[in-house]
């Protein structure tokens, strides 16, 4: 269940900052009453007191149907509301299962998925459920939400097909020779940083800079200008930590300063209404003859059986095709959580690499928080998909992934 309680949490603080300065007081207190009650449920249940802990998940349940709220505010939150149901029955279940109450937790089990819940790779894991694993009825829910999980869902896109592209723009990477960037190669002392090894070791080196000198907060849209020297300084003056895009802006900048072609890449996800994506670096080796899957929020890069580093474009492939990937053994969320390669690639990044998004030009302060920059995207989209969206005025839609995944003109 513990993996159920933090989504839930994370659930709840990320609608919290997002809407509890706009909606009325009346959810906002109710937002503030249902932490209180998650953290006593959560409290009660590291106790193993399940019958307060069922007690406190009622409380939740009571707090969620009973919220008044006007009609503007229910259509907004009703996504959220209806996942808070779909997790505290869930939650139910787990309890019920762990007090032996058979019957109940079957019942709040297909309640939670009735409502939405479809952790298939989550629920396949959690020993709580054990004591109902083998009834019929939780056999068959199970299988009914297996359409649900990121790999299976991955694993089902269609293909990419060549197509003519001589309208679109080739991708073009700022020269190291720009002051900017210059700028940023001395503040940071790029060069002491990399080190003396080979481009591969710099590559690494780097991104273990960024990972372990920027902290990483999901939930927070850092108030600076978008180029590495003031994503870091905003960092050291607040103690905030900054987004994925942010720390993919400020790694990509310290790659190119150091003549090292790079982009970041915005992984997203097949829904349209997940809010969720991810923002990776996918930067060029001269040394491979290729392009490397770089995540300095979680100090990650992946390799194959043989232990050659793979792209973007090679580790969705490998995952649609069931061949073995191998995350590097210190991938960590801000040095405090380990990643593991069924956690962060079969669940969170399958999800993520449905489509692409990326600008045409790499370079420094490529998002101004603050000026229009009037930057042009290319996305990368699977045949079939998002055909409802064909593009706008900056942004053009290709399903050639050769074309996408070029490589640098002079490398």
């Amino acid at each position: 269940m513990k993996k159920t309680i933090l989504l839930f949490i994370v659930w709840i603080a990320v609608s919290f900052v997002a809407f509890g300065q706009t909606d009325s007081p009346a959810f906002n207190d109710f937002i503030a009453r249902l932490q209180l009650a998650q953290k006593q449920y959560h409290q009660y249940y590291e106790e193993k007191n399940y019958v307060q802990t069922e007690a406190s998940l009622r409380e939740m349940l009571t707090l969620v149907e009973n919220v008044q709220l006007t009609p503007d505010e229910t259509d907004k939150h009703s996504a959220f509301l209806k996942y808070a149901k779909a997790g505290t029955y869930y939650n139910l279940a787990c309890t019920y299962s762990l007090m032996k109450r058979k019957k109940q937790a079957v019942t709040a089990f297909e309640k939670a998925i009735d409502l939405g819940y479809t952790e298939y790779r989550h629920i396949k894991k959690d020993t709580d459920l054990d004591y109902i694993r083998k009834e019929k009825k939780f056999i068959t829910l199970l299988e009914k939400i297996k359409q649900f999980d990121p790999l299976v869902i991955l694993q089902h896109v269609n293909g990419y097909q060549k197509e003519n592209t001589d309208s679109l723009p080739t991708f073009t990477y700022q020269s190291a020779e720009d002051q900017n960037l210059k700028e940023v190669r001395a503040f940071f002392k790029l060069d002491s940083v990399a080190g003396t090894g080979d481009e591969l070791s710099k590559i690494i080196r780097l991104l273990q800079f960024v990972h372990n000198t920027i902290k990483h907060n999901g939930g927070n849209f850092a108030l600076c200008e978008f180029d590495a020297i003031d994503i870091y300084n905003y960092h050291k003056s607040t103690g905030k930590g900054v987004n994925c895009r942010h720390l993919a802006i400020a790694l990509n900048e310290m790659y190119l300063s150091m003549d090292i072609p790079s982009r970041y890449i915005t992984c997203m996800p097949r829904s349209a209404d997940d809010p969720d994506c991810h923002v990776i670096n996918s930067v060029y080796s001269s040394q491979l003859k290729k392009w490397l899957w770089i995540d300095p929020t979680f100090n990650a890069y992946v390799k194959d059986e043989n232990g050659n580093m793979l792209s973007i474009a090679e580790v969705r492939e490998r995952l649609i095709t069931g061949k073995p990937v191998v995350l590097n053994e210190d991938a960590n969320w801000n040095n405090q959580t380990p990643q593991t390669k069924e956690h962060y690639l079969d669940y969170y990044m399958a999800k993520n690499l449905y489509w692409f998004d990326c600008l045409v030009h790499s370079q420094f302060n490529p998002e101004s928080r603050y000026r229009k920059t009037g930057n042009r995207y290319i996305s990368l989209k699977p045949v079939g998909f998002g055909e409802e969206s064909p593009g706008n005025g900056n942004t053009s839609v290709t399903r050639d992934s050769e074309y996408f995944w070029q490589a640098p003109a002079s490398k």
